[in-house]
């Protein structure tokens, strides 16, 4: 918190003169009555009243402090700020065919994908990461960004059945699911580029061919460290049936050498994730890649933060004058 007129603080130094007032000369001016003996009144108790006298001044006090706080307008921070980090740019490429439906993984392929992902984009706050969904088609679903909340939020969004449900085209397009994801990349400045390639078939839709897409990549310094996800024979896959669900086992084609070939042609890595484990140690390998720095704009709103203290000192101020012609009032 800022203030926009500092000067006004110095109003809290006329607290002294006014504590010295009350504690040296205050009693002098109150009214008195003189007693030839008071050992009558020598063990009476004290009053409430007389106990609770100082709570006036402190009220007072409190009044004034709300006041000359309020005058010197704190405010919440209101500016572009530029911040160098240390990261790299990543943009994660995910399968969202029906065949990520497959409950080999739990809950199944793509909701263990998702909370993995979700876990690796959390660890890596500093990192500029954006997302890239496909099946027999692809598109960016969050672009390169450092707002891991945005980003985890469009992530959540995914929907397991997505291709299901015709929103987009079934199949598995993993030239073009790597070349949307090189598109996002080709620009950046940073030292390292990396696509994180997650998959749980071979291409077979697409009028880019993943080798294509490879090399592309290359050309533009980017690696990409490929996922393929799956047992190693069959999985069971939920069919939609008159009345529930009935559970078929499907055979696992994952087209290895391909998603070998594509890592080897970008000095990246393949990997095979069997299990939810798997697939949770893959990303902590691949999380330990270099880091170089980023250049982030950051922008926050000023707002007026006054309005709370000047609300707390009208009340006190209130409060002090009720209890003056209330319970301290004095006789003439």
């Amino acid at each position: 918190m800022e203030f926009a007129n500092q000067e006004y603080l110095l109003l809290l130094l006329l607290l002294i003169p006014y504590l010295i007032w009350y504690l040296m000369y205050r009693k002098k001016s109150e009214p008195t009555m003189r007693m030839s003996d008071t050992m009558a009144y020598r063990y009476a108790p004290r009053s409430w009243k007389v106990t609770l006298m100082p709570m006036q001044m402190l009220l007072r006090i409190a009044v004034f402090v709300l006041v000359v706080l309020a005058l010197a307008r704190p405010q919440t921070q209101n500016s572009w700020k530029n911040k160098t980090m240390e990261g790299i740019d990543i943009m994660l490429a995910m399968d969202v065919s029906t065949s990520m439906l497959a409950e080999d993984l739990k809950p199944n392929r793509m909701e263990a994908a998702k909370q993995v992902a979700a876990e690796f984009i959390t660890g890596r706050p500093d990192d500029n990461i954006g997302l890239s969904i496909f099946a027999g088609e692809a598109f960016t679903q969050c672009p390169m960004t450092t707002d891991h909340a945005s980003l985890l939020n469009l992530l959540q969004n995914v929907r397991t059945d997505i291709a299901q449900r015709g929103l987009i085209e079934d199949g598995t397009a993993i030239g073009m699911g790597l070349a949307n994801a090189v598109s996002r990349l080709k620009d950046s400045k940073a030292k390292s580029k990396v696509v994180i390639l997650l998959t749980d078939g071979s291409n077979n839709r697409g009028d880019l061919s993943p080798m294509t897409a490879a090399e592309i990549a290359k050309s533009f310094g980017i690696r990409v460290y490929t996922i393929g996800v799956g047992t190693n024979k069959v999985a069971p896959y939920p069919m939609s049936v008159a009345g529930g669900v009935q559970y078929v086992n499907i055979p696992v084609e994952i087209d290895t050498k391909t998603l070998s070939d594509i890592a080897s042609a970008t000095d990246g890595d393949f990997y095979r994730a069997t299990n939810n484990k798997e697939l949770q140690q893959i990303y902590k390998e691949i999380d330990k890649l270099e880091k170089s720095k980023l250049n982030v704009k950051k922008f926050s709103k000023r707002y007026e933060a006054y309005q709370p203290l000047a609300i707390a000192a009208a009340l006190l101020l209130l409060l002090e004058m009720l209890l003056r012609i209330t319970v301290f009032r004095k006789l003439p």
